[in-house]
C-alpha cells in the first residue's frame, strides 16, 4: 500500500564525525526497498488507487519478476524505516539527557513539523505517505521514554499483541467472505484519472478520498509502536554498534530472521490471497530483522567503496530521497508527466527498469549533493525552519 519510509529525526541522529555508518547505509537499503514496493503503485494504470481496488502491487503480479518484488520487499522495508525512527528516537534521547534537557521538550514540535510535512506530501506528491504515522508514533513513544523500563516492555509487547490480534481479525474476516469495507471504485474512471487527468485533480482525487488513503497507519498503529520501540532497544543493546557485541546481535537477527521470517513469507505467499495482511504485516518484520543482520554483515565485511559510500550518502538524505523518489515516479507514470503507466501497465520488465533508474539517480545524486552540502534538502530545510 504505503509506503515507507524515511523521516527527518532517522536521518538526523549525530554530529558527522560521531555518526554510526551501518546507520545510514540500512537507511539508504531501507529508501530504495520502499520504492521497490511503491513503484507498483506507480506503474500500475490505476496508481494511487490501485490498492484499494485490488490492481495494483507485485502481490498482484504473477511473473517471476512479480513474485521475486513481493518476496524481497513487501512489508519489509516498510518495517525497517519503522525500526530506524525509533532508533533516530532513541539517540534523539540520549542526546538529550547527556546535555541536561527537558525531554520531550521541543522534540514534540519536530514531530510536529513532520507531520505538517507528511501532509503536504500526502495530498501534493503521493497518497500513501508514510511520514504523518511516523509524527504521531513518535510523539506517544517520545513520552513513553521518560517511563521505566518495565512500563516501556509492557507497552512495547501489548502493542504487538493488539497487533497480532487486530491482523488475525482482518484476516478471519477476509476467509469468511465479509470483505474489510473499503470503498470499491469504478475501475475505467480511475484509470482515466492517472492516465489523462491533470496534477489538480488527482489532488482532490486524494483530499475526497483521504480517509481510505490513509487507512494503513490506522491499521498499523499499533505494529507502528512496537516497531519503534524494538528501534529504541536495539540500538541501547548495541546493535548497530562496529564493535564485536553488535555484531553478535546482528548475527543473530540474521539467522533467525531469515531463518524464521522467509520460510513463513513463503508459505504466506503460497495460500490465498486473503493471507495477505499476515504475509505483510507478520511475516514481513521477520524477516527484515534478517535484512538489518545481513546488511551489518556485509557492512562489516565489506571494505568501504563507491557503492557503500551510495548508500551511505543516501541514508544521511534519506528524506529528500524519499520525497524524490515519489516524485520522479510521479513525473514518469502519470498522465500530467511522460503518462507511461497508462502505456505499460505494470509490465514487469518496465517496472524493474524504472525502480533501477530510479535507485541510481538516488544513489548517484545524494552523493553528488553531499560533496557540496551537508544533508539534502528537506533535511536543511527542517532545520531551518525549527532552528
Amino acid at each position: 500500500m504505503h509506503t515507507s519510509t524515511a523521516t527527518a529525526d532517522a536521518v538526523e541522529t549525530a554530529p558527522t564525525a560521531k555518526r554510526l555508518p551501518l546507520l545510514d547505509v540500512l537507511r539508504g537499503v531501507a529508501i530504495l526497498g520502499t520504492l521497490g514496493t511503491n513503484i507498483w503503485i506507480f506503474a500500475s494504470a490505476g496508481g494511487e488507487a490501485g490498492p484499494l481496488i485490488g490492481s495494483a502491487g507485485a502481490t498482484t503480479d504473477d511473473s517471476f519478476i512479480g513474485g521475486l518484488f513481493e518476496l524481497l520487499t513487501n512489508g519489509k522495508f516498510l518495517s525497517m524505516l519503522t525500526v530506524l525512527f525509533g532508533v533516530g528516537l532513541a539517540i534523539q534521547f540520549r542526546s538529550s539527557e547527556k546535555r541536561g534537557r527537558r525531554w520531550p521538550g521541543r522534540y514534540h514540535w519536530r514531530a510536529l513539523f513532520l507531520f505538517a510535512e507528511g501532509t503536504i506530501h500526502f495530498v501534493l506528491v503521493f497518497a500513501w505517505d508514510v511520514l504523518m504515522g511516523y509524527a504521531v508514533t513518535a510523539i506517544v513513544v517520545a513520552w513513553m521514554l521518560k517511563r521505566s523500563q518495565r512500563a516501556q516492555n509492557a507497552v512495547m509487547w501489548t502493542a504487538l499483541g493488539l497487533h497480532l490480534a487486530f491482523i488475525g481479525l482482518i484476516t478471519a474476516s477476509l476467509s469468511a467472505g465479509t470483505g474489510t469495507g473499503v470503498d470499491q471504485r469504478d475501475l475505467a474512471k480511475v484509470e482515466a484519472l492517472y492516465a489523462t487527468g491533470s496534477w489538480w485533480e488527482q489532488v482532490q482525487f486524494r483530499l475526497d478520498n483521504a480517509l481510505a488513503f490513509r487507512i494503513e497507519p490506522i491499521v498499523t498503529f499499533p505494529l507502528l509502536v512496537f516497531l519503534f520501540m524494538l528501534g529504541v532497544k536495539l540500538f541501547r543493546a548495541g546493535a548497530f554498534g562496529a564493535d564485536a557485541a553488535g555484531g553478535r546481535i546482528r548475527r543473530r537477527l540474521l539467522v533467525w530472521g531469515l531463518g524464521i521470517g522467509l520460510p513463513l513469507n513463503l508459505a504466506l505467499m503460497a495460500g490465498p490471497e486473503q493471507l495477505f495482511f499476515m504475509e505483510r504485516y507478520v511475516a514481513a518484520p521477520v524477516v527484515m530483522l534478517g535484512y538489518i543482520g545481513m546488511v551489518g554483515l556485509i557492512v562489516e565485511k565489506m571494505r568501504r567503496g563507491i557503492v557503500m559510500g551510495a548508500f551511505e550518502s543516501l541514508g544521511r538524505t534519506a528524506l529528500s530521497g524519499y520525497i524524490l523518489q515519489n516524485l520522479l515516479a510521479s513525473v514518469i507514470c502519470y498522465g500530467w508527466g511522460l503518462g507511461l503507466a497508462a502505456r505499460f501497465d505494470s509490465n514487469p520488465w518496465f517496472v524493474l527498469v524504472l525502480w533501477a533508474s530510479i535507485s541510481a539517480i538516488l544513489l548517484i545524486g545524494s552523493r553528488l549533493w553531499l560533496r557540496r552540502f551537508s544533508t539534502g534538502p528537506a533535511e536543511m530545510l527542517q532545520k531551518a525552519v525549527l532552528r
